[in-house]
């Protein structure tokens, strides 16, 4: 994994997942494309034109939800939108990380800078300062239900802007109001209808989701290695990974993942030496790894998809178009379509960890790998990963759980006006216990395939899976006998998590966010 550091334009509706990636992994800087400008302040003057007509539009000179019809004063508007973001940040639990919160700071400038949101450059300009000065509102976790929009957390950034709430500055945790003291910068002062486009729309639950997207790419790739290497341990057919097979099908997803373990297990020793084996056929964890591991590419290529272009969506409501002098009200703020790409992420990670659990469980069984019993010498004396795979096997069941789908649950807020929403943001959110979970997971089969291998010398296995072995021992010795087990399975977790092996299987597989 690259850390170096690029120069990021982000192009009007065009920003890439790899971009975004390095905004919030890196604290990256951009700038935004050469036309932000005149579209933000085209979409601004249509607002400052039915002010000065008195009309009455929805966010503008209106109450909000269910008190829509209220008309408010124009010499209360700002107070309208103040009192608006204020009543709205109503979250609890722990803050967001940093690097989920410079990823929304920079998904609502994203949103804003395509110049339908009917807000003065001067708020994207605020925005872009909180990003460039390690200015990081504290947001609580919870509290959203994906619609209209993340209302709650966002009001959260909203009332940092104003110089209301908590925040991190340069790391440090203080009051917004001494944050723009240290940092040189006046508290912004909320005009018409800009509280409503900080607090509407889906960048929480979208930054959210996409921290879980590139979790679930180094999860995949991951797995991908530690499959390859239980294969080989247990003397597993390749067979079954034989191009034709896949093709038959014709699934994308099925055939990247086919490639890939051939790729990673060409040249192994031990492979060679079984080639005439009468072992007919490997358990499904084995045979099976293209068709499962396929599906979970496909279900992580679509999910990218859809998160990439809401990225660069404009998700709040209602919407001002300069071209044609009007503001329409519709629902973009809807995170349906997040939640459902956070389910499939969710199933994804589940079934990723439930498949290494079953290898996990077939390592260990002398009478399945003609290995020994619990991957270690002297049993009885040593237990080995005995307890290490039931570990394992808590992560995959608590997955089960997690994993069911967010988006078919909707609670009716707002005295029934929102009457259908979509639950992204805990979709989303829980993608992080997933990772957590699923990484464990990984961690101990690397451990204990890396084991196993070692229990086929002196044949090797390939070179890439070599290469891999020598790494994790750089970390975690071989068990000749029992110790002191969770800081090795902390190691290979890490390394799971470091997204070392993207580039492992970089050339075999297209992992939406590059390596």
């Amino acid at each position: 994994m690259s850390n170096t550091r690029m120069s990021i334009t982000l192009i009007n509706g065009r920003g890439s997942l790899e971009q975004l990636r390095h905004i919030a992994r890196d604290r990256q800087t951009f700038d935004l494309d050469a036309g932000a400008r005149g579209r933000v302040d085209a979409s601004r003057k249509v607002v400052e034109d039915i002010l000065k007509k008195d009309e009455a539009v929805y966010g503008i000179n209106t109450g909000f939800g269910e008190l829509a019809r209220v008309r408010v004063p124009k010499d209360k508007l700002g107070e309208l939108q103040r009192n608006l973001v204020l009543s709205h940040a109503t979250g609890i639990g722990e803050a967001l990380g940093a690097k989920t919160t410079r990823l929304i700071l920079a998904l609502k400038i994203i949103g804003l800078a395509r110049g339908l949101s009917g807000v003065r450059w001067s708020v994207i300009e605020r925005l872009k300062q909180f990003l460039d000065f390690d200015l990081l509102p504290q947001i609580p976790a919870k509290g959203s239900v994906g619609a209209s929009g993340d209302l709650a957390p966002l009001a959260h950034l909203g009332c940092a802007l104003i110089g209301v709430g908590r925040v991190k500055y340069r790391g440090y945790e203080m009051s917004a109001m001494r944050a723009h003291e240290r940092a040189g910068i006046e508290p912004l002062k909320l005009e018409a209808k800009e509280g409503l486009a900080l607090i509407n729309g889906t960048q929480v639950s979208t930054a959210l989701a996409l921290q879980g997207l590139w979790a679930t790419e180094n999860i995949f790739s991951a797995a991908l290695v530690s499959g390859a290497l239980t294969t080989d341990a247990i003397q597993g057919s390749d067979t079954p990974f034989d191009p034709r097979i896949h093709e038959a099908r014709g699934l994308t997803g099925q055939i990247d993942a086919a490639k890939a373990l051939r790729s990673l297990m060409s040249g192994s020793e031990i492979r060679a030496s079984h080639a005439d084996c009468d072992r007919i056929q490997d358990p499904y964890s084995i045979r099976c790894q293209p068709q499962v591991m396929g599906a979970c590419l496909d279900a992580l290529r679509h999910a990218a998809h859809v998160l990439e272009t809401e990225a660069n969506a404009v998700s709040d409501n209602p919407l001002v178009f300069a071209e044609h002098g009007e503001i329409l009200s519709g629902g973009n703020f809807h995170a349906e379509p997040v939640a459902l790409a956070a389910d499939h992420l969710a199933l994804a990670l589940a079934e990723i960890g439930a498949l290494a659990e079953r290898r996990i469980a077939l390592l260990i069984d002398k009478h399945l790998s003609n290995l020994p019993a619990f991957l270690v010498q002297n049993g009885g004396l040593n237990s080995g990963f005995m307890i290490a795979h039931v570990t394992a096997a808590a992560l995959a069941s608590e997955n089960k759980s997690l994993a069911h789908p967010a988006s078919v649950d909707s609670l009716p807020t707002s005295a029934n006006q929102e009457d259908h929403v979509s639950m992204a943001t805990f979709a989303a959110r829980r993608l992080s216990d997933m990772h957590e979970n699923t990484c464990g997971i990984i961690g101990i089969e690397l451990l204990a395939a890396a084991q196993g291998v070692e229990f086929r010398r002196p044949l090797k296995s390939s070179t890439v899976l070599e290469t891999e072995i020598a790494a994790i021992r750089e970390r975690v010795t071989p068990y000749t006998e029992d110790r002191f087990f969770a800081p090795d399975i902390a190691a290979a977790r890490a390394l799971v998590d470091s997204g070392r092996y993207r580039a492992t299987v970089d050339g075999h597989i297209h992992l939406p966010s590059g390596t």
